[in-house]
């Protein structure tokens, strides 16, 4: 849609959004007042058209009127907030340029938070299970961690549904977790053998003084957390988290979303993810509160919440506001209290961080990018500098970024380009070692050295503008991204192999949509009989997803299947996904246009 440039907008265009002839008259003529001040389309125009003329009540059309009429020949990366001038002003007057190992397998809730404090506080060793995985997944987890309990419950909820949890990690027959029980609806469950309910665990240390504990001194290096990769290329990596790390994530949250004393802080989130670590830490070292919700964030309730805990920084991941935006179960609700948002996870859309944005009076958002090997983020928003939507606008504090050229050589620091992300080796809090496999071999050998130092692998493709800011675009590999969990395609093509007697093999492929936004997966298949022209895509569709949720992780989605004569391949035989990648993403594209 082409749209006008400010000083061409109308009163007639702004009725035609459905406001009313009065208040379009006001907001005209306040919007006219400003173009007067500060031009028709400036960074500054925006950010008094933000703070004097846009509200969360206001139709979204009107927003997008507004944020692409003042941005129409800027360029790419227009800043959607701005610092304070005068801290801007400030800054470049500077010359400053922008022991036993425990498991939990819990909801992210107080008591799920406490149980992960006092473990750590009594110095043994947290181990993260995200409560999505399946008993298979479970088992790997615990074997690999040699964990000795395990704290779980009876059940989840999800939505208006109750899941089971004790069962799944019952069914994972892990003969070295001895499984705690926090009951929740169903009291009355009966346990296995040698398993023990919350209460008689309490039971045990009824006779406990306060003051007979102490919180146990420990190294700086010994293990806080042990917490996994996705296994994006087999079994997962077991990633130590040290006494070190918590103040990466408080420091990365300090500097990157002013998080500090008074505050209140809400991230959807879960402990097996690292994530919901950082979160504990970014907030209590911080002096601020966690507003936890025990719930699904997706529909009004969360939003409510968000309201009535008077939350200051708010962290999603993209496909929670586009939920949020497509079913509008966010409108009514008061976000004045709201600082920033962090986002992280995925691929965010412009249109739909505008729009959420808009929901809390144009507040910033940040954009955080790392991983779990590093204990925060690598790349960041800022505070103290202007914020492109769907764009990071500078490295992680105390990280170096470098973006390698054709040749494995890093391009000039400040020059626009595109290449695969490598990571200066020096990273305080990021690990060093892991639980089963050879840490150096990982994300070391082989890559470039730069000033004499090796450089850190991290696998993503990443873009710098000429603007200086930073764009994320998929993994390097065969992994991909989906609704933040990042999986191989091998682990899904061999699971959808085995779907269809009629399927002869499959690639799975993470496309980004032409509009932006978070990688879909799409299924190629080729048939055994490569005439096929009566299979049903659509009822194969639904067996995938099937298969893949059940077998895999119920979040995944299959939003496409593609039938293809045959797989493109390398002379040594090996599928090349990239290709595909391409394809489908052109053939979006074309679409689109």
């Amino acid at each position: 849609m082409a749209y006008k440039g400010l000083d061409r907008i109308t009163v007639s265009d702004i009725e035609a959004l459905g406001i009313e002839s009065e208040a379009a008259k006001r907001l005209h003529a306040t919007l006219t007042n400003i173009i007067q001040n500060y031009g028709p389309a400036t960074p500054h125009t925006w950010r008094n058209i933000t703070a004097h003329v846009l509200s969360p009540e206001l139709p979204f059309s009107f927003h997008q009127m507004l944020y692409y009429g003042c941005y129409k020949d800027f360029g790419p990366d227009p800043p959607a907030w701005l610092p304070d001038s005068l801290v801007a002003h400030a800054l470049k007057a500077l010359g400053l340029e922008k022991g036993s190992a425990i498991a939990i397998d819990m909801p992210m809730h107080v008591n799920s938070v406490i149980i992960y404090l006092a473990i750590v506080l009594a110095g043994y060793v947290v181990v993260s299970i995200a409560d999505s995985f399946a008993p298979p997944e479970i088992s790997t987890r615990l074997k690999i961690s040699e964990a000795k309990a395990i704290f779980t419950q009876d059940l989840i909820v999800r939505g208006e549904k109750n899941l089971p949890l004790y069962s799944k990690i019952v069914a994972a027959q892990s003969p070295m977790a001895i499984v705690i029980l926090i009951n929740g609806s169903n009291s009355s469950m009966k346990l296995r053998d040698g398993d023990i309910s919350w209460h008689d665990f309490l039971e045990t240390v009824k006779d406990f003084k306060e003051d007979e504990f102490a919180a146990v001194e420990q190294p700086i290096e010994a293990f806080t957390n042990i917490l996994f990769s996705s296994g994006t290329t087999g079994e997962p990596k077991a990633i130590p988290w040290t006494h070190a790390t918590p103040f990466k994530a408080a420091a990365d949250a300090w500097c990157h979303m002013d998080i500090r004393i008074g505050d209140v802080v809400s991230w959807p989130t879960n402990l097996g993810w690292m994530m919901g670590p950082w979160l504990v830490y970014a907030s209590l070292l911080n002096g601020a509160s966690i507003a936890l919700y025990n719930g699904s964030p997706l529909g009004s309730g969360f939003p409510k919440f968000v309201q009535d805990a008077k939350v200051t920084m708010l962290g999603v991941i993209p496909s929670i506001v586009r939920t949020w935006k497509s079913t509008n179960s966010v409108s009514g609700y008061d976000w004045s209290t709201i600082r920033c948002f962090g986002s992280t996870g995925e691929a965010s859309n412009v249109d739909e961080y505008l729009w959420l944005m808009g929901r809390a009076h144009y507040k910033p958002i940040i954009e955080y990018c790392g991983g779990t090997e590093i204990g925060g983020g690598f790349v960041s928003g800022s505070l103290l500098q202007a914020q492109s939507l769907a764009a990071f606008s500078t490295p992680a504090m105390g990280c170096s970024l470098f973006i390698l050229g054709n040749d494995g050589v890093p391009i000039p620091k400040n020059e626009p380009g595109v290449g695969e992300l490598a990571l200066g080796p020096l990273m305080f809090g990021a690990s060093s070692t892991l639980l089963n496999a050879d840490h150096y071999d990982v994300y070391f050998k082989g890559m470039p050295l730069w000033n004499g130092k090796v450089l850190r692998r991290h696998g993503d493709v990443f873009e710098r503008t000429s603007r200086g800011y930073y764009h994320a675009h998929g993994r390097a590999d065969d992994t991909m991204n989906l609704g933040g969990i990042k999986v191989s395609s091998v682990e899904i093509e061999r699971i959808c192999n085995e779907v269809d007697s009629d399927v002869l093999e499959t690639a799975a492929i993470g496309v980004p949509p032409a509009v932006g936004g978070p990688e879909q997966l799409v299924l190629a298949v080729v048939f055994k009989n490569s005439d096929n022209q009566t299979a049903d895509l659509n009822q194969l569709r639904t067996s995938f997803n099937s298969a893949v949720q059940k077998k895999l992780n119920p979040l995944f989605k299959v939003s496409r299947v593609v039938p293809l004569p045959s797989l493109p391949r390398t002379a040594t035989n090996k599928v090349m996904r990239r290709i595909l990648r391409q394809q489908f993403a052109q053939h979006d594209q074309s679409a689109k246009l």
